[in-house]
C-alpha cells in the first residue's frame, strides 16, 4: 500500500508546487523508492485541452491519449515515469463523472451533494493504483482558500483519516516576502496560510518557503512554533538558476529527509544523486553555444512552449553546448523578410499550433530554412507547413493550403495539400470524426507507432526503422501529394503502419531538414534527451561551425 504525500500551497499561486513535487519525486527515486506523481486541478474545465495556451499554458500529452496539465511534463522529466490518463484529473471531469452516474441511476434516487458524492469520487481517483508504487504524490492546484479547491481539501481530510496512521502526509508551500523597507523576511502570511489549512481540517507535517534571501535561524524557529512543525522541517526554496538544480538544492535544503522523518522510517535509505550530479555538470560546464530561434504563433507565453524548451536545453546538454533559445513570433514575417532576422541563428524550429493566424510566417521561416541549408525542425504544424512550403514553391501547387484555414474562412481558397482527418486506427478499433465534432477529445491523442524508411536521416537519428510517438491534432498532409513531392526531393521517410498517414518528412538534399507530425518534446528528459533534439541540436553546433 503506497504513502501519500499532498502538496498544497498558499499566499499567492505559481509558488513551483509542480516542480518543488517533481524534485520530491526525484529525490526519493534517489533513495531507491518507486513514486507516482498525479495533479488535482479545481477549474471545471474538463481537461486542458479546449483552452488557450494564453490563458494555461502548455497541454501535455500521455501515452494513453490523456490532454493534461504542463506539471505532468515536470513530472516526467524529472522522475522518467510516463504519466498516465489517471494521473490528472479537475473539478469538471469529478462533476462529470457525478452527473453521468446520477442520469444513469447509480445513486439509487439520492440527493446529489458535494459531500459524499464530490468528495468519494475524488477518494476513488486518489486509490488507483495504490499498491503499484511505494509513494504517491498529490499536487492540488491553486491555493488554499479557493473557493473551487474546497471539494479537493475536504476530500484529502477525508482520506487521510480513513487510511492508517502515518500514511498519508501533507507538504505545504508558502512565500516568504522580503520587505525591503524594514529590511525583514515577513512569516505573517505563511501563518494565515497554514492557519487556513487547519480552519478546513488540515495541518502541514513539512513546511516549503520561498524566498528571495536566506531564512535566518530565529524566522525559522518562529515559522516552526507559530505553524506547529517541527524546526527541521521548515525548508528553504530560493529562486535557481536553472529549474534542474532543484533536486540538489531541496536536498541541501533537507526535503527528502524532513518526509522521510514524518513518515518514520528510519533509518532512511542514502540516496545516489550521481544523475542530477551529471546533469547539473552538462549545464553548468557547458564547450559552446548555438542560437536557434523558435518561430512560432504563442511566443509571448513561454510557457506555450514549456517542452520544446526543456527539449532543447536537454539537446544541449546532449551536446555538452548551451541552447540560447529565441522566441520569434511568425507574424513578424508576414510583414517583413525573414532573412534579416533569422540570418544569425544556427537552426530554426517551426513548433505546433492551430489556427491560420501566423501560419505565412511560419511558412517564410521554412522556406529560409530550406533555401539556406539551415536546419530546421518542424513539429506538427510546423511539419505540415513546411509540407505546404514545399508544395507551392518546389512541386508548383500554387495555391497549397490547409482544410484547417478554408474551414476558419468559411470558403474554398486553397488545395489542401493538409486535409482534417476523418478517420484513423487507435489500437484494433476506428476511431471517426467529422470537422463540426466539438472540440475537446476530437484529436488524434496519445501515442502512435510510425515505420522509418531505412537509410534516411531520421532512422539514423533514432537509430532504429520503428517508433513511438505522442500525437495531438486533427489534420494530416496528404498522401496525394506525396509522389509529386518525392520526385522533388521531400522525402516521406516515416509513415504510420498502415501506410496512410505521413508522420515524418525530410529534404534529401539539405544536411538536416525534419518535419514530424507528432510532439517529440515530450518525451525528452535531461538525463535522457530526445534523439531528435540531440540531432537537431547538433546540427545546430555544425552550422554554428561552418559560419
Amino acid at each position: 500500500m503506497a504513502r501519500y504525500i499532498f502538496i498544497t500551497g498558499g499566499v499567492v499561486s505559481s509558488l513551483g508546487k509542480g516542480l518543488a513535487s517533481a524534485a520530491l519525486g526525484a529525490l526519493l527515486q534517489a533513495r531507491g523508492y518507486t513514486v507516482r506523481l498525479r495533479k488535482l486541478d479545481p477549474y471545471l474545465n474538463v481537461d486542458p485541452g479546449t483552452m488557450s495556451p494564453f490563458e494555461h499554458g502548455e497541454v501535455f500529452v500521455t501515452d494513453d491519449g490523456a490532454e493534461t496539465d504542463l506539471d505532468l511534463g515536470h513530472y516526467e522529466r524529472f522522475t522518467g515515469v510516463s504519466a498516465r490518463r489517471t494521473d490528472s484529473i479537475s473539478s469538471g471531469r469529478i462533476y462529470s463523472n457525478v452527473l453521468e452516474k446520477e442520469r444513469r441511476g447509480d445513486y439509487l434516487g439520492k440527493t446529489i451533494q458535494v459531500i459524499p458524492h464530490v468528495t468519494n469520487e475524488i477518494k476513488d481517483f486518489l486509490a488507483i493504483g495504490d499498491d503499484e508504487v511505494d509513494f504517491q504524490l498529490c499536487e492540488i492546484g491553486g491555493t488554499v482558500g479557493d473557493i473551487e479547491g474546497l471539494p479537493f481539501f475536504e476530500a484529502i481530510r477525508q482520506f487521510t483519516h480513513e487510511r492508517p496512521r502515518g500514511q498519508c502526509i501533507l507538504m505545504h508551500l508558502t512565500l516568504l516576502p522580503y520587505l525591503a523597507a524594514s529590511g525583514e523576511l515577513k512569516t505573517k502570511p505563511t501563518q494565515h496560510s497554514v492557519k487556513e489549512l487547519q480552519s478546513i481540517g488540515l495541518a502541514p507535517d513539512v513546511l516549503v518557503c520561498r524566498s528571495e534571501h536566506p531564512i535566518p535561524e530565529r524566522e525559522r524557529e518562529k515559522i516552526a512554533l507559530f505553524c506547529n512543525v517541527r524546526k527541521e522541517a521548515v525548508i528553504a526554496a530560493y529562486d535557481l538558476k536553472s529549474i534542474y538544480e532543484a533536486p540538489l538544492a531541496y536536498h541541501r535544503e533537507g526535503l527528502d529527509q524532513a518526509v522521510l522523518d514524518a513518515f518514520g522510517i528510519s533509518p532512511a535509505p542514502k540516496p545516489n544523486l550521481s544523475r542530477w550530479h551529471d546533469v547539473m555538470d552538462r549545464m553548468n560546464n557547458p564547450e559552446g553555444e548555438v542560437k536557434i530561434a523558435v518561430v512560432g504563433k504563442y511566443t509571448q507565453l513561454e510557457d506555450a512552449y514549456k517542452s520544446i524548451a526543456e527539449a532543447l536545453t536537454h539537446g544541449g546538454m546532449a551536446n555538452r553546448v548551451k541552447v540560447r533559445a529565441e522566441w520569434v513570433s511568425s507574424e513578424l514575417f508576414e510583414r517583413e523578410d525573414p532573412a534579416p532576422f533569422l540570418e544569425d541563428f544556427d537552426a530554426i524550429l517551426v513548433p505546433g499550433g492551430f489556427g491560420e493566424r501566423g501560419t505565412e510566417g511560419m511558412i517564410a521561416a521554412a522556406k529560409f530554412a530550406r533555401e539556406h541549408k539551415v536546419p530546421y525542425l518542424g513539429i506538427c504544424l510546423g511539419m505540415q507547413l513546411a509540407v505546404i512550403e514545399a508544395s507551392r514553391n518546389v512541386a508548383q501547387v500554387t495555391n497549397a493550403g490547409s482544410e484547417e484555414f478554408d474551414h476558419e474562412a468559411g470558403n474554398k481558397r486553397f488545395t489542401p495539400v493538409v486535409y482534417h482527418l476523418k478517420e484513423w486506427v487507435q489500437g484494433n478499433r476506428v476511431v471517426e470524426r467529422k470537422i463540426t465534432d466539438e472540440k475537446g477529445g476530437t484529436m488524434r491523442l496519445g501515442a502512435y507507432t510510425a515505420h522509418l524508411q531505412p537509410g534516411s536521416l531520421v532512422s539514423d537519428v533514432y537509430g532504429a526503422t520503428e517508433i513511438e510517438e505522442r500525437h495531438r491534432h486533427r489534420y494530416e498532409v496528404d498522401t496525394a501529394f506525396r509522389d509529386k513531392l518525392e520526385s522533388c526531393g521531400l522525402c516521406f521517410s516515416g509513415m504510420s503502419p498502415d501506410g496512410r498517414l505521413p508522420e515524418i518528412v525530410e529534404w534529401k538534399d539539405h544536411p538536416w531538414f525534419i518535419g514530424v507530425q507528432f510532439h517529440p518534446e515530450l518525451k525528452s528528459k535531461p538525463f535522457q534527451p530526445h534523439p531528435l533534439f540531440a540531432g537537431f541540436v547538433k546540427a545546430a553546433v555544425e552550422s554554428a561551425r561552418l559560419v
